[in-house]
């Protein structure tokens, strides 16, 4: 830039030295010493605190920490602490009274002598519960009402530990005298106590100022019973609730699910519902319509999954098809015991699942017998999953035809005949032993 000026300028230019091969080479080998030498930036140290601690010219930090940058303790910190500048403040032992007790009881703290204040400054923090009183007019009047349990002298003596211990009533049934007043319960207490500040309350017409606490002493006792059986729970039954606990989930999960795929086919049905709607008021439906009413063919109704299943049994085409290895060429006889690769994801995890059930060797030795054993056996296991799920279908609907009938017909039951209700498998068990 300065060389451009000066040849504007018909200035003489500087006497720069002529670049040559020799001193190129020189300066790039020099700059690649630099390099070479120079230090790295520590593993984990940011770029930032590394360039304040060091730089390749290896100056001094921009910033240093002195005592004596602006002069003697001006600096950054000061060496030593200055003392002796004010006069030292006095303090006195001194009595003083905590107007929280009742016994004139004196204590002795320190405390500035310029501390004028006489007042305990921690005596604010004593809170007292105000405890109703009442007389024995009172008494004969309104809170004679339990007078088989509880007696003047009982309760007297109830609230003379309500104000002592501030309603701790934890307190209050350990320092209760069992002897002159009988054994009593913590809820007993409490239960007495809420009882005779709801009656005062009415008696003096203070409901509307103050909220009147009800003690339900019998559900205390329920509580307390509940929480003490399941403390003293074992092992066997903590396990035994967690797996009810796992099978509750599992129940939630699968009604949501059915509920889910409910709504999905309902969506289903409606859409196809104004589909045939809208596709019925065009005129080319509607001369179709008339062909049909006047050849007075009825359309069929939707057949459901449990017929459908009970045609492939009739017709034969349920269970598993396994291929024919009698091509030509050599092959293998496990080949034929391969499932076939048109079979679902569904289907193979319910085999999986029925050969776990049953302890069947998933992988037999493969002769000829156990081969089509084998093969007959996985069959039959995909017809019994797919009749298993027919079944639960065919239940699911109808308990909910039960529950549409009952309904719209209120306060009559639909009475299924005992030959569509399905047979639990104990029953059948029970029945082949």
């Amino acid at each position: 830039m300065s060389a451009d000026v000066r040849d504007i300028l018909d200035m003489e230019r500087a006497n720069t030295p002529e670049v040559t091969r020799d001193s190129f080479l020189a300066t790039k080998k020099r700059n690649f010493e630099r390099t070479k030498n120079a230090s790295r930036r520590p593993e984990g140290m940011h770029r930032e605190v590394f360039a304040l601690l060091y730089t390749d010219k290896k100056d001094a930090p921009p910033l240093l920490p002195t005592d004596t940058a602006l002069g003697i303790g001006a600096g950054y910190k000061q060496a030593k602490a200055r003392l002796g500048m004010k006069k030292v403040r006095k303090w006195e032992w001194a009595p003083f009274c905590n107007p929280a007790r009742n016994d004139a009881a004196v204590f002795h703290h320190w405390k500035r002598v310029s501390d004028n204040s006489t007042d305990y400054p921690f005596a604010r923090f004593n809170k007292q519960v105000e405890i109703p009183s009442y007389t024995m007019t009172e008494y004969n009047a309104h809170l004679r009402n339990n007078i088989n349990n509880w007696s003047k002298v009982q309760t007297d003596h109830l609230f003379d530990l309500a104000r002592r211990f501030d309603l701790r009533f934890i307190v209050m049934a350990d320092r209760w005298n069992h002897q002159q007043h009988g054994a009593k319960t913590v809820e007993e207490l409490k239960e007495r106590y809420y009882e005779v500040v709801a009656l005062l309350s009415k008696a003096k017409n203070q409901t509307s100022e103050k909220k009147i606490f009800t003690y339900d002493a019998e559900h205390e006792r329920r509580r307390k019973e509940q929480l003490e059986k399941l403390f003293k729970r074992n092992r066997q039954q903590v396990e035994e609730e967690q797996m009810l606990i796992n099978e509750m989930k599992k129940i939630e999960a699968r009604k949501k699910e059915r509920e889910r795929k409910t709504q999905d086919l309902q969506k289903l049905i409606s859409q196809a519902d104004q589909q045939n709607e809208h596709a019925s008021n065009t005129p080319s439906t509607r001369k179709y319509e008339k062909k049909l009413h006047k050849k007075k063919v009825h359309p069929q109704p939707r057949p459901s999954k449990v017929d459908s299943v009970v045609n492939a049994i009739e017709i034969g085409s349920s269970g598993i098809k396994f291929a024919d290895l009698r091509g030509s060429g050599v092959s293998l006889r496990s080949q034929k015991m391969k499932l076939p690769a048109n079979i679902g994801q569904r289907k193979v995890k319910a085999l999986e699942q029925a050969i776990q059930e049953f302890k069947v060797d998933p992988a037999p030795p493969p002769t000829e017998e156990i081969c089509t054993s084998f093969n007959e056996l996985r069959s039959d296991m995909v017809l019994l999953c797919e009749l298993r799920t027919a079944l639960s279908t065919c239940v699911y609907e109808m308990e909910s035809l039960k529950h549409q009938y009952e309904a719209a017909c209120p306060g009559k039951t639909l009475n299924i005949p005992p030959s569509l209700v399905p047979i639990k498998t104990e029953a059948l068990d029970n029945t082949s032993n």
